[in-house]
Order: structure tokens, then C-alpha cells, then sequence
């Protein structure tokens, strides 16, 4: 694991270690099985490297956004290792082109993120494909280049946050039927240049800091998880958050951004979603950020566990109807 930095605050220093402990295979809250974890496998690899010889019959796991970039290569690489993958895509053409376009059993969906109707239909869909999920990869997301408004919320946060708070919301009865279900969010590095103060609680609209909107949306992607995390404690399921690094895909198309020469090709930025979803070595890790298969250094912010507390109250009244009753099991 890395040397702590002598300068990173207390608060990122000690969940660091704790996720550290959690990864270890010596790790004694892990049981006794832990012994035999895999080694992590080697930055850069790819989601084909890191899920090799892993065999995945009769696991249902859900990817949002699976008809380009790292959603594409995440289902192709699950459902070639026997997963029933189920796929969501805005658009029902792309959606069964996509999961015609892979060896395995791969289903799509219809899902608008912004639509929260929609996300219930998709959840009600999903239900019926799958009684139990094994891992809800919530990877679909937007980048912006200039303010957009959906229901009165900044987009990037609409999409990104609310309508994978709602799915999986609607859909975690289902994980928690698993025998160790998983639930992934897609964040980023890029949480740490989200507005000062982290969450614009009293301004959603984006007004004064949209152009700060994509790393405000992926701040409120890892305080999901880790509020999630938090609430599913006592039971067999997880909640983590990966970032997959720069990765060469079709996000940034409505913005102008270039990408670097040194970004990761989709089958590289797939392999940490694939690891969270799918690899033995994160059974029993909880409420984790991690990056290249380790624990990554995270914002005060991310770290804030009122703030993600609070954010979960807000966007439960955000989305209003559209919410199920949450499980007994998992009340306050």
C-alpha cells in the first residue's frame, strides 16, 4: 500500500487505512478465507487481464450506459465470463446493438438518467429480468461544456447522481437477495476540483459553478457510495467507488476537451469496474475509493460523512415519488 503523506488530513489518512485493512488478505474482519485472495492485479491492465479464468455463471450484474466506452467493454468482458449481463442504454437501437455485439448473454434496457420516470420503468424491467443482481454497475455519465438544466437541477448532476440514486434506490432489494451483492459507482479523480464547499445544496441549478459540474456530480457519485456503504454495514452487500483514470472514450464530445496522449483505451478504464463488480479479491469490501486496484487519495470533501448524509436526505426529496420504500433491514 502507499506510504501515507505526512501532510494528508487525518480524516483521508484514517479511512485510507481502513480501506487498507479491508483489502489486506490478512485482514482478520475478513475471515479466515481471505487467506487465499488473489494478488491485486498490475495498473494498466485490462478488464480481459484482470477477469481471466473468473467464472461468472449464473451472476446477474447491471451496467448503465453499456453501448460505448468503458460500459461497453465492462458488459463484454462479464457476459464472456457468464454473467447475464443486463445493459442500459438511452437509446432501445443502440441497446440491442450493443449487446448483440458480444459473445454471452447480454439484455438491454431503455434508461434516461435525466427521466426519472424512466428510471423507474427500467427498474421495473430489470426486476422482471432478474430477480437477484448480483452487481449494479452504475457507470453511464455526461461531461458538458457549457450549463444545461434538467427539472431544475444541473444536468451533469441530474444524470450522474440523481438518476443512479433512484436505480439504485429501486433496485437494492434485489442486491441484497445476492449472495454478496455489489454496488459500483463510477467516480473520478476529478472530484477534487468540485466547488469549494463540495455539494451546492442551496444552488442544484448550477447557477455560478456549472463549469465545475462534472466534478461536483462525481463528488456526489462517491458520497453515495459512501453513505451507501454505510447503511448496507451488517449485511452481505457492498458499496465502493473506482475510478477507471482518463480514459479515451466518447464522453467529452459536446465539449471541445482533447484528450492526453497518455489516456487509457475503454478495455483499460473497464478493468477497476470489472474488479468492483466481479473479482473474489473484493468480497467483503465496503465503503472503499479505489483507483488502479488500490485505495486512491481522496478530497476532504469525499470524505465528509455529514455531507454525504445530507446529500442522501436532499436527494431523496429530489426524487420524491419516485423512490421505493427503503428495505426495513436498512432503516435508521
Amino acid at each position: 500500500m502507499p506510504t501515507p503523506d505526512a501532510r494528508m488530513p487525518p480524516s483521508i489518512h484514517r479511512r485510507r487505512l481502513l480501506v487498507a485493512a479491508a483489502l489486506s488478505p490478512l485482514a482478520a474482519t475478513l475471515g479466515a478465507a481471505a487467506v487465499d485472495r488473489p494478488p491485486a492485479p498490475r495498473a494498466g491492465a485490462t478488464a480481459d487481464d484482470v477477469m481471466r479464468g473468473i467464472d461468472l455463471s449464473g451472476r446477474n450484474i447491471v451496467v448503465t450506459g453499456c453501448n460505448s466506452g468503458i460500459g461497453f467493454e465492462t458488459m463484454r468482458v462479464l457476459a464472456a465470463q457468464g454473467a447475464h449481463v443486463i445493459g442500459t442504454a438511452r437509446d432501445a437501437a443502440k441497446g440491442r446493438e450493443a449487446c448483440g455485439a458480444v459473445r454471452g448473454r447480454a439484455t438491454p434496457v431503455v434508461l434516461e438518467l435525466s427521466d426519472l420516470g424512466s428510471v423507474v420503468e427500467c427498474a421495473r424491467r430489470v426486476g422482471e429480468l432478474a430477480p437477484r443482481i448480483d452487481a449494479l454497475v452504475c457507470n453511464a455519465g455526461i461531461v458538458l461544456g457549457r450549463h444545461e438544466v434538467a427539472g431544475g437541477l444541473e444536468r451533469q448532476f441530474a444524470v450522474n447522481h440523481l438518476g443512479h440514486f433512484v436505480l439504485a434506490n429501486r433496485l437494492i432489494a434485489q442486491v441484497l437477495a445476492a449472495p454478496q451483492g455489489r454496488v459500483v459507482s463510477l467516480g473520478s479523480g476529478n472530484h477534487r476540483d468540485a466547488p469549494p464547499g463540495g455539494i451546492q445544496f442551496d444552488r442544484l441549478s448550477g447557477e455560478g459553478w456549472h463549469d465545475r459540474g462534472y466534478a461536483h456530480s462525481k463528488l456526489a457519485n462517491g458520497l453515495f457510495s459512501l453513505e451507501l456503504a454505510r447503511r448496507l454495514r451488517g449485511t452481505r452487500a457492498t458499496s465502493n467507488c473506482v475510478t477507471p483514470g482518463h480514459t479515451r472514450t466518447n464522453i467529452l464530445r459536446s465539449t471541445g476537451s482533447r484528450y492526453a496522449e497518455t489516456a487509457r483505451t475503454p478495455a483499460q478504464g473497464a478493468a477497476m469496474p470489472c474488479y468492483a463488480a466481479a473479482h473474489p479479491a473484493m468480497a467483503g469490501v465496503n465503503g472503499a475509493y479505489m483507483s488502479d486496484f488500490a485505495p486512491a487519495p481522496q478530497s476532504p470533501a469525499q470524505t465528509d460523512a455529514t455531507m454525504a448524509a445530507h446529500l442522501w436526505a436532499v436527494s431523496e426529496r429530489l426524487a420524491g415519488d419516485a423512490l421505493a420504500p427503503w428495505p426495513a433491514a436498512l432503516r435508521d
